[in-house]
Formats: structure tokens, sequence, C-alpha cells
């Protein structure tokens, strides 16, 4: 497990239905976070500088015109970086045996633009499944798990109490908390992911392949 380096995973969108779209998706890394947003065609002018004024690890930033514009940067991403890494993709309730929300949800939209899956080659753990069966917790949010065992820090650097906010900020208009609360997301996982390889068995872990059968 640990010899493969997490990249955590997650994204937001304009609402939870099949045909709503993707605007953010997020990785991080102990190096740094790569985030692509989905602004239409709306100019963005110093959004990358002002996120790294106020974020201490770096964010590597794009902007696209469209969904499908995101999701073809994002395949060449994944192809040309992730998959060229020891690494296994780790989410919160990101996909697991009875749900999960970003995997599915990116699987629609994919299917929806014509698109091949993106994932194939990299291993998938979901962190929520070892906090919920190998941790005594009274929470089960990503923000109210990362809270109780590891500190405020993160949470304190969300602007949104509820990931609903997410939806209402990109019709807004309002991208830096919306990135924000991206990468607060995504390193709040990352964070539990590595506690959890603190104190957990590679048994403990449901890892799962992502490749296709075709």
């Amino acid at each position: 497990m640990t010899e493969l380096t997490t990249i955590a995973f997650d994204i937001e969108t304009t609402g939870f239905q099949a045909d709503d779209e993707l605007t953010v998706v997020g990785f991080d890394s102990a190096v740094s976070s790569r985030v692509f947003l989905h602004t239409g065609t709306a100019p963005q002018t110093g959004l990358a500088d002002r996120l790294n004024d106020a974020l201490q690890t770096p964010v590597q930033l794009s902007l696209h015109d469209s969904e499908q514009e995101l999701l073809n940067e994002l395949a060449t991403f994944v192809t040309s970086t992730l998959t060229q890494r020891d690494a296994k993709l780790v989410a919160y309730n990101g996909e697991r045996w009875n749900g999960g929300f970003d995997l599915p949800f990116l699987r629609t939209r994919l299917c929806t633009h014509g698109l091949e899956w993106l994932f194939g080659t990299l291993p998938y753990v979901d962190v929520m499944d070892v906090f919920e069966t190998r941790f005594n917790t009274s929470e089960d949010t990503l923000s109210g798990v990362y809270e109780e065992l590891i500190g405020s820090e993160l949470n304190d650097l969300d602007p949104f109490t509820d990931s609903s906010e997410a939806v209402t900020a990109w019709k807004d208009g309002a991208y830096e908390p919306l990135i924000t609360h991206n990468v607060a997301d995504i390193r709040r996982t990352r964070a539990l992911m590595e506690l959890a390889e603190r104190y957990c068995s590679k048994s403990d872990f449901s890892m799962k392949s992502l490749e296709p059968i075709v």
C-alpha cells in the first residue's frame, strides 16, 4: 500500500442529476494539487495567483470553456502523468460497494461525451470504508472525520460548511472559494489516507482495479 503514492481525487458538479455537469476536478499529491475548472466562457484574470497566495502547497490550475474540453485535458493529464507513476487513486465516498458519488458521476459524463474511461490502470481505494470499520468516530463526513482524528486546519481553510454550496458558487461565478473547497477536500482525503496507513494493515484496505472489461 504505502509503496504506492497516494493521489487524492474529488469533483464538484452543477448538481446530482444525470444531465448535470462537472465543474471542478481536483487531484492532490504530497508535492502539489492539480485542479481543472470549467468556467464556461467567463474570462478569469489572476485566479491562479490568488489561490497560490492563499494556499501553502502549490496549486496548478487550468481553465476550460466547456465540460468536454475539461474532460479532454483530464484524459491527457491522467495518461501522461498519473498512469506513469506508481500511484493509487484515493477518494472519500468516491465509489464503494453500495454506491458513492465521484466515479459514477464521472462515468456518466464521459459516456455522454462519447469519451473513454480514464483510470483503467490505476488501483483505487475508498478511504471512507476504512474509517467506518477500523476507527471509532462519531462522524462519517470527510470534514467531520478529519476534525475528530487530525484537527481543524483544512476545515478552517474550507469556505463552505456544506458541499452543496459548491453548486451555487459555480453558478454565481465564485470560482476562488469553489476551488479552495475542492483543494480542502482532496487534501483532507490524502491526509486521512496517510493516517489510515499508519494504523491499519494492508488487509483492512479494499483496493480495486478500475480497468473496464472491454
